[in-house]
């Protein structure tokens, strides 16, 4: 069980950096105007903001895999649990505050994760 916990770690982890690359890099762009339904003016309104949301999503990515290479396992565990929660939490937020579909998306491989990795503990 442990193997697919880290498999689910590693995924949600995959995901916050496509996250960074979009809201940083590719935000004002056809793809990223795309994704989230904004005019250019919307986009270059809230590049900074964006970008600064990329950040904090590549911070989650860099804390998740620090848990999967931290060699000491009880430290591990509570890095992964840690981070883990950070992204649910922040999936909620974007939930409510945003579209509710961002539980599932961002949400969804996190608990499944945390719940993996309790279980295997």
């Amino acid at each position: 069980m442990g193997v697919f916990a880290n498999i689910f770690i590693a995924l949600t982890a995959l995901f916050h950096v496509g996250f960074l690359v979009l809201e940083m890099f590719l935000w004002t762009g056809p793809t990223g105007r795309k994704i989230f339904r904004m005019s250019a003016e919307q986009a270059e309104a809230t590049r900074v903001l964006a970008a600064n949301q990329g950040l904090y999503n590549g911070f989650l990515a860099a804390g998740l895999v620090w848990s999967l290479l931290a060699s000491q396992p009880d430290f591990a565990f509570q890095l992964k649990v840690f981070f883990l929660v950070c992204v649910i939490v922040a999936a909620i937020y974007g939930a409510w505050s945003v579209k509710p579909r961002i539980l599932l998306v961002q949400g969804g491989p996190a608990i499944l994760a945390l719940v993996l990795t309790v279980l295997a503990s």
